[in-house]
């Protein structure tokens, strides 16, 4: 299968639940076509300073359900210049890596591509952000695991808010996503959420939470970080600065949404990603990111999957305000 005999392995920016399920996925796969994998320690750093080791099927024992990545990540500033690529490329070449599969988002595969272009090593990508923003794909490593764990908050967070009549600003990662935010607000039945992708009118906000006030005495808003109108702290401020009688509450969930055991769906997504990834590298396909859309698996070029970002469906917000009245 191609002439690929040593494939290079990292992971690259935010970590994501079941980027080692892609990990494991990946090693056992080169091993299973009897091809070698070298995992390259903290991304793009790790490459630059030459931190490659040999994995074993015996290495990724028992990671399939743990959250984070044992190749470690880091965002590198070092890879964005000239000198650092062409160093990388150097260390990449002295180490006999014919192909390299990169598992990151969207700063992950520009990097790839631009090394891609200049060493001529093929790269294929898997997607592994918990934003779920890559074009191309309907889902990526991560975002399902994050969506429930912010779900599991926003349901404990309802019974404290319904116990003491209170308004609660749920505050969720996304600072140029709404994904995890629309997702987590419309499984857990909030009132209203606020992404980066629409624009926040508190004064209709304050309209709509009075309304609810009629019916139901508690209520959630949930908050992406990069909602134009601020975090939650900031509306929650902007809030009470209009003079409304609400007994205001804010919690940030932030780092949480990252960690934890990843769920069935990501650690499947990650195994066949992972999988698709080297047969596609000893197929000879080069510049593709593996994805999921209409139910199908597929490579996708990177190019497109980085040109532009995906937005969250305006028709589930158009549901989530039907369900809250």
């Amino acid at each position: 299968m191609g002439n690929i005999k040593r494939i290079g392995l990292l992971t690259s920016g935010g970590d994501a639940p079941g980027m080692n399920a892609g990990i494991r996925a990946v090693v056992r796969t080169a091993i299973y076509h009897e091809k070698e994998v070298y995992g390259i320690m903290r991304g793009f750093d790790g490459m630059i300073a030459n931190e490659m080791i040999p994995l074993t099927s015996h290495f990724v024992s028992n990671i399939i359900h743990r959250g984070g990545t044992v190749l470690k990540t880091a965002r590198s500033e070092a890879f964005r210049t000239a000198e650092g690529m062409k160093q990388a490329a150097a260390h990449l070449r002295k180490m006999g890596i014919d192909g390299l599969v990169t598992i990151g988002g969207d700063g992950t595969f520009r990097g790839a591509v631009a090394l891609n272009t200049l060493c001529g090593i093929p790269v294929v990508g898997v997607p592994g952000t918990i934003d779920n923003d890559l074009s191309g794909t309907e889902y990526t490593l991560g975002f399902d695991t994050a969506v429930n764990t912010a779900l599991q908050a926003i349901d404990k967070i309802k019974d404290t808010a319904a116990s003491h009549d209170r308004l609660f600003f749920v505050e969720v990662m996304g600072r140029d996503s709404g994904f995890i935010a629309l997702w987590s607000g419309v499984a857990g039945g909030v009132e209203e959420v606020l992404l980066p992708e629409t624009e926040t009118d508190i004064d209709r906000l304050i309209e709509l939470l009075a309304q609810r006030k009629k019916h139901r005495k508690s209520a959630i808003v949930v908050v992406a970080e990069g909602d134009e109108a601020g975090g939650a702290l900031k509306i929650a401020e902007k809030i009470n600065s209009k003079g409304h009688a609400f007994d205001t509450r804010v919690t940030i969930l932030g780092h949480l949404q990252r960690g934890g055991d990843p769920t069935a769906f990501d650690r499947i997504l990650g195994t066949r990603f992972g999988a698709m990834a080297v047969e596609a590298l000893l197929g000879g396909e080069s510049g593709k990111m593996t994805a999921i859309a209409e139910n199908r698996y597929q490579l996708v070029p990177l190019a497109d999957a980085v040109a532009t970002s995906r937005s969250p469906d305006t028709d589930l917000v158009r549901y989530l305000r039907m369900m809250s009245t």
